[in-house]
């Protein structure tokens, strides 16, 4: 069988994300819940602007414009948000610290983006952040059936492409004046997983995320690459 196989005559379309929890060894991802995680969010983000500066929405100056915001993403019917709720190390799960999406879901095609990907300051680079990237490929490959699993950003936004690449996606060119964004013209990065990368991309993961790749001062020892 080739790598991308043409026939897909086996192939059933894959199914709607579910709001499911999601565990892992350094994080929970919940199905938000502005009740239950509003607030939290907010003090993890307040006074924290920089967080919104490649997001489509935010910055919020008041609490209560941060949960009507979460309140539409919580009930938003075509994508599907998750609360990150980073773990101690005893594994004691904290408050909810960012959220993520997953979203522009073409089920008969097997395509879903994940990204609106919120990771306050407590989040940014930390085995919570990576984990929660794997947690939401695993599900989308392994118990939805998708095919190809995408990541889209402002062409602008290094940090956001560093990310995409360090966590094995593919990069496929740029989209010229792709969206409006805050009164701005988006020229958007594309990059890609396939179901044929995930079982490599997998072990990568799994192997940066082994608790023997830290040290005592809780510094990866090796880095993720696929």
């Amino acid at each position: 069988m080739s790598e991308h196989p043409l026939n897909l005559e086996d192939w059933k379309p894959a199914r709607l994300p579910q709001p499911v929890v999601l565990e892992g060894r350094w994080v929970r991802l919940e199905p938000l819940v502005t009740a239950q995680h509003g607030q939290a969010i907010w003090s993890a983000v307040n006074g924290h602007d920089s967080v919104w500066m490649w997001l489509g929405d935010g910055p919020y100056l008041r609490e209560e414009d941060l949960l009507q915001a979460l309140r539409a993403k919580e009930n938003d019917s075509v994508s599907r948000f998750f609360a990150i709720l980073p773990k101690q190390p005893s594994g004691q799960t904290e408050s909810a610290a960012g959220y993520a999406s997953l979203m522009r879901i073409d089920a008969p095609n097997g395509v879903i983006e994940v990204g609106n990907i919120l990771f306050s300051p407590q989040l940014q680079r930390t085995r919570a952040a990576t984990e929660t990237i794997y947690l939401m490929a695993r599900y989308a490959f392994e118990e939805l059936g998708y095919r190809r699993y995408e990541w889209k950003c402002n062409a602008l936004n290094l940090p956001s492409r560093r990310a995409a690449e360090r966590f094995g996606f593919t990069f496929e060119g740029i989209f010229r004046q792709h969206m409006v964004i805050k009164k701005r013209s988006r020229d958007s990065a594309w990059y890609s997983m396939l179901d044929t990368e995930w079982p490599d991309r997998k072990r990568a993961f799994e192997r940066w995320l082994d608790p023997a790749n830290f040290n005592a001062d809780g510094r990866q020892i090796t880095q993720l690459t696929t």
